[in-house]
């Protein structure tokens, strides 16, 4: 009896060391640290998961943190049911992670007290510097270098954003290391000198091509250090009032986009619609990321757009009042007629075509907060079945969208090099001139329009111009009061000249005056021959 007990205590110490044997030995189905380094394709495997966090996209799936017309809505331009979010009043007891997750934030636009993203480029940048000299040649070790530098600096300046002064590291910290985990923070030109020194590493050594458009090079580095080195600036200059450092970051915010403007690689080609609702990329983006259904890569923010379900997110007053009218000019300096006439139908008319492209042509309370529906992020053919009758198609409906997102486009950094040069010129470098608004400003002004927004203007005119006593309703003598009163009555028109037969739709839109349309409109309805047209109503 006793002799079975020493056979099963044996049995037993022998399965817990197998066990402790298993335990110890490298895992099969990941990488381990000390056996990981050793190619330049498990480098860039690695540096591919910053991919996600720092170039959202449309997300993925369901998955919308920080993706625009969902979550994204932290901003001076945007509401939901009207309401604008509030940043918090009350300090809380803590607002970081230490997972490399995305981390939506409701009430600031992130990211949060988190460095797990500064430690994740550390490491790569203290195994590739420590381990992989041998390995890679000297072009591969300093472009990775590069990739490490850059994506840190990114981090950076976004923790500089929300927070201001962090605690800086340059190396890895293990979770032993006290001191260095609860240290001060460091002073913010500290960080953003470091920053700067990065940035500048980066956009000398990140390769000009790395194979693939998906990939980060040199050009994708320079469009965004041209956009948070005008940032800094920004904020040394008017926040600081720190003219010198102010200089530094704006030199390097123009140094930056003229190393992508002088590449030759991009353009300004294409609709602004087209931009947000296509599945290629074109000579306006300079990074894109696609989306792929056969890949299972899909995304769910056009189908916030396809005005069969309604909205909660919607512009505020103070985006529709900034977007410039036709001539260049913002409302309340422009020449063009009826500037100041905030209707729906004469936005469309009268506001350059990016209005056109980000909004529905009709108020509809499908759009809770303020009856403009966004519909910027899906083609205008995947609404046609509004005219047409049914529901979206299925690719436009769910997370099964597969357009793809301009993550950063080259409008964006003209208009970050004709900013930082106009700030520069206010402190002592060159000025303006109006070569540099035309390659800018200008040029961007000047994107095509997209076909399906192109269409030939006629503006009824009364013969008899209206004049504030007129359209006064209040008065029941008004000339309008007069009109409208009389159902038979038909304003007279200015006639012009209109070949009907050259058009198979059109689009007729109008005030509406005692719930109905204004007389001169029956006037213009039976002054020309529409027969076989389809007219579309708006108002």
């Amino acid at each position: 009896m006793r002799f079975k007990i020493y056979m099963i205590l044996t049995g037993i110490i022998f399965l817990f060391t197998n066990c402790n044997d298993v335990l110890d030995r490298p895992s099969l189905t990941t990488s381990e640290d000390d056996a990981y380094w050793t190619s330049e394709d498990r480098v860039r495997l690695y540096a591919n998961a910053f991919y996600t966090n720092f170039f959202v996209g449309y997300g993925l799936k369901y998955e919308t943190t920080y993706a625009p017309n969902a979550n994204y809505t932290f901003n001076d331009d945007a509401v939901r049911l009207s309401t604008q979010t509030q940043f918090g009043r009350t300090v809380p007891t803590s607002k970081g992670s230490t997972s490399l997750d995305m981390m939506w934030q409701s009430e600031f636009t992130g990211p949060t007290w988190n460095f797990a993203w500064i430690r994740k480029a550390n490491v790569m940048l203290d195994r590739v510097s420590a381990r992989m000299k041998d390995i890679l040649t000297e072009e591969q070790y300093n472009h990775w270098m590069g990739i490490g530098r850059f994506f840190r600096g990114m981090e950076y300046a976004r923790l500089v954003n929300v927070f201001g002064d962090v605690p800086y590291y340059d190396t890895e910290v293990l979770n032993t290391d006290k001191d260095a985990l609860y240290k001060d923070r460091t002073p913010r030109n500290e960080v953003m000198d470091a920053v700067y020194d990065d940035f500048d590493f980066a956009m000398k050594n990140v390769r000009l091509d790395d194979g693939d458009a998906q990939y980060v090079n040199r050009y994708v580095v320079a469009a965004f250090v041209s956009r948070w080195a005008l940032f800094e600036a920004s904020w040394q200059k008017y926040y600081y009032k720190n003219d010198e450092r102010a200089k530094k970051f704006f030199e390097q915010a123009i140094a930056a986009a003229d190393l992508v403007m002088s590449s030759g690689k991009y353009d300004i080609v294409t609709d602004f619609r087209s931009l947000f609702g296509s599945t290629k990329s074109t000579k306006d983006c300079i990074l894109y990321r696609t989306y792929d259904a056969d890949k299972g890569v899909t995304h769910s923010i056009a189908s916030t757009c396809n005005m069969n379900d309604p909205t909660d997110v919607g512009p505020n007053l103070d985006l529709i009042k900034a977007f410039i009218c036709t001539d260049g000019k913002d409302w309340q300096t422009s020449a063009v007629v009826n500037a100041a006439d905030f209707t729906l139908s004469n936005l469309i008319k009268t506001r350059d075509a990016r209005f056109e492209a980000s909004f529905y042509n009709k108020p509809t309370p499908r759009a809770k907060s303020c009856y403009l529906y966004v519909t910027k992020f899906i083609p205008r053919s995947a609404l046609e079945y509004i005219e047409k009758g049914g529901s979206p198609a299925p690719e436009f409906q769910g997370e099964k969208n597969v357009t793809g997102y301009p993550v950063i486009r080259y409008a964006e950094v003209l208009l970050n090099w004709i900013e930082a040069k106009a700030e520069l010129a206010t402190l002592g470098g060159p000025a303006v001139v109006q070569t540099d608004i035309d390659e800018s400003i200008n040029k961007i002004r000047n994107r095509p329009i997209a076909e399906e927004a192109k269409a030939d203007l006629f503006e009824i005119e009364p013969k008899v111009p209206y004049t504030k006593a007129d359209l006064d309703w209040m008065n029941k003598k008004s000339r309008s009061s007069v009109e409208m009163s009389d159902k038979k009555y038909r304003p007279e028109i200015m006639k012009k000249e209109l070949d009907m037969s050259s058009y198979d739709e059109i689009l007729l839109g109008f005030p509406i005056w005692w719930y109905v349309a204004p007389t001169i409109i029956n006037t213009f309805l039976e002054a020309y021959d529409f027969s076989g047209k389809k007219i579309v109503l708006f108002a």
